[in-house]
């Protein structure tokens, strides 16, 4: 047992973040202290109307569903076919943030030794290790052809656009052939849409997954992960949600009711109270949008090269250098941001920086790089 306890801590990576702890105690020894977009977590205060919800349901004794209420399957059902095209007979069901679902994807899938799950060459690293915990291999694949240079059987195909780390917009063009190769090879995609709604003027449309679009008549074999972190600054509420194909929800839920994966009803409700309201989702995507501009103009300014970046919360930016000068370079100016490598190999000349910062510490940002020559 202690051995097995030991190999599976030895396939997992370390947590990157972890890795950054030298640069952030230098970054916060500048007189004007730490300025801290290495993670995307918000700042901005709960909305009003969410927040209400969430007090009005807290007497709650009960253990709640798994499936979540009936009112919150309507509310994300409404969402989906509203924002993502989903239309009828969609599957729904609430998941505990969504990294949590993204981490245990590939072992609810039932997914294992001599499967594979493909991942894009620059991606979130939870998809990763999900796949590392289930023992299954892993494949930096996102086209067709990419899929079918894999040895072996592809279980699970993560897609995400807009992107995390880069802010990349998949046309649905090159979903839908995703999506066509998975189904005529028995695999399931999962498409992260978490950044769906941080659109910008002048950038393009995200499609989801669940659009016609991309998934044509039927849903099958495609879900779609979303959270209300970014959208409705709900990142301490762990509210998420997977809709799609009513056969893969069903199979998620029936192992997810085993293990007590359940959402707390103050939550649930609080849920519904966020997907009811756009008002307040359209608020918070000005403010990211006004700290955008200012973080690529400072970015710019001091001589960093954006690359995609077109929606999302981050600005995927580099200097032509390794990544790690790159953070040394910003931590002695008192700033944090994420290094590349973090997110795939890929990655290693670049850099992510986050939106979710106040307006007065990503003005901070600008006036420091101003300076640079």
């Amino acid at each position: 047992m202690a051995a097995t306890r030991a190999a599976r801590s030895a396939a997992l990576p370390d947590f990157p973040w972890d890795l950054l702890a030298p640069a952030k105690k230098r970054a916060a020894a500048h007189p004007g202290g730490l300025i801290d977009l290495s993670i995307g977590t918000p700042v901005d205060p709960v909305p009003t109307v969410i927040r209400e919800a969430l007090a009005a349901a807290s007497d709650a004794p009960g253990y709640p569903l798994a499936a979540g209420s009936p009112t919150l399957r309507a509310a994300i059902g409404e969402y989906a076919a509203r924002r993502c095209g989903a239309g009828d007979g969609v599957g729904v069901l609430p998941t505990i943030g969504s990294k949590e679902l993204v981490g245990w994807l590939p072992i609810l899938l039932g997914l294992g030794p001599g499967d594979t799950v493909a991942i894009p060459s620059v991606c979130y690293p939870t998809y990763e290790v999900g796949a590392r915990m289930a023992g299954a291999s892993v494949a930096r694949a996102g086209s067709p052809a990419e899929l079918d240079a894999i040895d072996g059987p592809v279980g699970l195909i993560w897609i995400n656009s807009p992107g995390n780390p880069n802010g990349r917009v998949l046309p649905a063009a090159e979903l839908a052939a995703v999506v066509a190769w998975a189904r005529a090879h028995g695999a399931v995609v999962a498409s992260d849409e978490c950044y769906l709604e941080l659109t910008y003027d002048g950038g393009p449309t995200p499609v989801s997954a669940l659009d016609p679009a991309v998934r044509g008549d039927a849903l099958d074999g495609v879900i779609a992960v979303h959270s209300l972190s970014k959208r409705s600054n709900l990142a301490g509420y762990r509210a998420g949600f997977v809709a799609g194909d009513p056969a893969v929800v069903a199979e998620l839920l029936a192992v997810r009711r085993h293990l007590g994966m359940l959402m707390p009803a103050p939550v649930q409700a609080a849920m519904v109270a966020a997907l009811s309201d756009q008002a307040h989702a359209e608020e918070q995507r000005q403010r990211y949008a006004a700290r955008r501009e200012v973080l690529r103009a400072a970015l710019t300014g001091a001589g960093l090269r954006i690359e995609d970046s077109a929606a999302g919360l981050y600005l995927w930016a580099t200097r032509d250098e390794d990544c790690w000068t790159t953070v040394d370079w910003l931590a002695g100016r008192g700033i944090l941001a994420s290094p590349g490598a973090f997110y795939g190999p890929a990655g290693v000349r670049h850099m992510r920086f986050a939106l979710t910062a106040s307006d007065e510490r990503i003005g901070a940002v600008a006036a420091r790089l101003s300076s640079v020559s």
